[in-house]
């Protein structure tokens, strides 16, 4: 069993391949070639998928709760009809008229990414393609990530959680060229969150909302 996967990198994506323990990074130009990668079981990204259309996601509560001390590395999905716009100001006005909360910065950054892969995703809704974010995973694989992720300790953190689980120091040596260390770990966390999903094993939070094109407002890992 395969799967991918996929943290956002710089415009591209950074993709962990892995199958048992062996894993493969790989840089991705675009969503829809990350979509497209053969033979996976399930792919999992950090990103949103289902999007409200008039208020807070149930699961962005959740996994910011369940991040004590890291809340803040989620952030607020944007409100579907905020996808409409490249214009920060044009975004903060439909997010307060949809939803009368606006859009931070931070969370703005994140639209083309996520416009570019609700039009990859297309319809039907698919089960294969499902949102993840990489600090719940890593939780789950050690009480000692307890550190910001980029820091020395955090990152020594991160590499031994995912040491028990794949052969993380074999990927990154053999990472292509650019790809940084944060993403790399992320994008493993996101494949190791792919296989317990694969084999039923993954969790989820939500409330088991489905937007308005048929997609799970949820985050799992």
């Amino acid at each position: 069993m395969a799967v991918l996967g996929v943290d956002g990198w710089r415009g591209r994506w950074v993709g962990a391949l892995l199958e048992g323990r062996s894993v493969r990074l790989l840089v991705l130009e675009d969503v829809t070639a990350a979509l497209a990668v053969l033979d996976v079981d399930v792919i999992a990204i950090d990103m949103p998928i289902g999007l409200s259309d008039d208020g807070v996601r149930a699961c962005d509560v959740a996994a910011r709760r369940l991040l004590v001390g890291a809340g803040s590395s989620v952030f607020p999905a944007p409100v579907r009809s905020v996808l409409a716009t490249d214009d920060y100001a044009e975004a903060r006005r439909i997010a307060l008229a949809a939803s009368k909360r606006s859009i931070s910065a931070q969370a703005f950054q994140l639209v083309k990414a996520i416009r570019a892969l609700d039009d990859a995703l297309g319809d039907p809704p698919t089960d294969r393609v499902v949102e993840v974010h990489p600090e719940l995973a890593f939780r789950e694989l050690s009480k000692e990530v307890r550190d910001r992720k980029g820091s020395a300790r955090g990152t020594v953190q991160r590499l031994r959680a995912l040491r028990g689980v794949m052969d993380v120091e074999d990927a990154l040596l053999a990472a292509p060229a650019g790809v940084p260390v944060i993403d790399a770990l992320d994008a493993c966390a996101a494949a190791w969150s792919a296989a317990r999903l694969a084999r039923g094993e993954g969790r989820c939070v939500g409330d088991g909302a489905i937007d308005s094109r048929g997609r799970p407002m949820r985050i799992c890992w």
